[in-house]
């Protein structure tokens, strides 16, 4: 999820995960090492070596409560590079947290750099979503429930009012029922930082909530979290299925919505459990305000009719 930067000394890096990189003999004539920004559920190294660049994937330990399972971020991680759009994968130490692959030389987008560069996010996102399908499935609908039994079971704080809207996403579930058409393989969590443009081509990287899921999951979820203007939805749409699709506008901006009010409950968790210094609860909370005014919308009945007309 959302990056942090979180700097660290070469000695400081060695003292807490030397002995996890010496399981890997390609990382133990490691020259550098140097703690990358970003990753809010693991901490991401840049090793360098004789052999060339490397980026070692470490997991926290509470992942499990987050709906990420390490196994199958390796085995979609290992598909994604099959279909070269995402990093080549080198080493998976299974129960040690501890993913390996290769650094990819180029620019890491931010917000303005997907808003101007909707086609090729596009043809990104082809290029993922026809590739081989991934291990297991990711809905957000029941990854919505599954964060919120978890808040409610262990008593994490909850919104005002964030189950007043259980009704309205229900209403959502029945009308993209309609014009279902299945799943494609899916990131899932493509915020700006997650888009590396190597100057010929832009690179999908994450797979921690990988999973197969409705395309305009990962077409709404692109803009919500670069946070663009309305009329960006509709042309990544556009480009994405290579013409005017209205119905697709409105599951995007739908899916999108969907994820403000699930994304709220994984900050709950996040808040209660981890140990970084970050403010989870406010980050939740900017998610779950957008979603209670898009929910109470004039915007929000039209789209649930506009989504089951083709």
């Amino acid at each position: 999820m959302y990056p942090v930067a979180v700097p660290s000394t070469n000695d400081s890096v060695e003292d807490s995960f030397g002995s996890l990189l010496n399981k890997v003999p390609r990382l133990i004539g490691r020259t550098s090492v140097i703690e990358l920004s970003g990753g809010l559920t693991n901490r991401n190294l840049l090793i360098e070596t004789a052999e060339g660049k490397f980026v070692a994937r470490i997991s926290s330990n509470k992942s499990e409560l987050l709906s990420i399972d390490r196994e199958s971020e390796y085995r979609n991680s290992m598909i994604a590079a099959e279909a070269g759009i995402g990093a080549p994968v080198f080493d998976y130490l299974s129960g040690q947290g501890l993913l390996v692959i290769g650094f990819l030389t180029g620019r890491t987008f931010a917000a303005n750099d997907v808003s101007a560069n909707l086609p090729r996010v596009a043809q990104a996102c082809r290029t993922l979503h026809g590739a081989k399908p991934f291990v297991r499935d990711f809905n957000m609908f029941e990854i919505q429930k599954t964060y919120l039994s978890i808040v409610q079971e262990r008593g994490y704080r909850i919104p005002k009012n964030y189950l007043h809207y259980a009704d309205q996403v229900l209403q959502m579930r029945k009308a993209m029922k309609v014009l279902d058409e299945g799943t494609v393989p899916c990131n899932n969590d493509l915020l700006p930082g997650n888009f590396i443009d190597d100057g010929e081509k832009i690179w999908l990287i994450d797979y921690e909530y990988s999973g197969n899921n409705d395309a305009c999951f990962e077409l709404g979820n692109i803009w919500a979290e670069s946070f663009l203007e309305l009329d960006k939805l509709e042309e990544l749409v556009t480009a994405y299925y290579g013409g005017n699709r209205p119905e697709k506008f409105a599951r995007a901006w739908l899916q999108a919505l969907l994820g403000k009010y699930g994304w709220t409950m994984w900050a709950s968790i996040q808040s209660s459990v981890s140990d970084l210094e970050f403010d989870f609860w406010e980050w939740g909370m900017a998610k779950y305000d957008l979603a209670q005014s898009e929910f109470t919308s004039d915007r929000f009945q039209k789209m649930l009719h506009q989504v089951t007309q083709k």
